[in-house]
């Protein structure tokens, strides 16, 4: 499966984890557990997209210290939505479970936005010197 669907697959799965299971009530989330839940499958999808992008590493695991040195001589838009991804999506959802609907919405689409970037490269709509 092309690696941008399943992306979109997982940021549209934790959509609908946060509209159908967190109980979003007056600006907040009151089910932290599935907060915390989408906010990783959020992650995970920011992660497939990426690993379509920049392909495998040579050894050892990938961490977020990885993906920033990969991404940095790329687009600085690309890396500057990648860390907010990652510290809205992985750090303040995903294990500190921040119920505010606002910081979810910021997440998702910081995700969507190195989703889409993603997809203009395999496109071929961006070129990368």
């Amino acid at each position: 499966m092309n690696t941008v669907l399943e992306a979109k697959r997982y940021l549209d799965n934790a959509r609908e984890i946060l509209r159908e299971k967190a109980n979003k009530d007056d600006g907040y989330y009151w089910d932290t557990k599935y907060v915390k839940m989408a906010g990783n499958t959020a992650y995970m999808g920011v992660l497939i997209a990426l690993d379509g992008f920049l392909g495998n590493k040579s050894k050892g695991r990938k961490d977020v210290d990885w993906y920033n040195q990969q991404l940095a001589p790329f687009d600085k838009k690309l890396r500057n939505a990648f860390v907010g991804a990652y510290y809205t999506l992985n750090l303040s959802m995903s294990y500190d479970g921040n119920p505010s609907v606002s910081i979810a919405e910021a997440g998702l689409a910081e995700a969507e936005n190195v989703i889409n970037w993603v997809e203009s490269w395999m496109a071929g709509e961006l070129k990368i010197s």
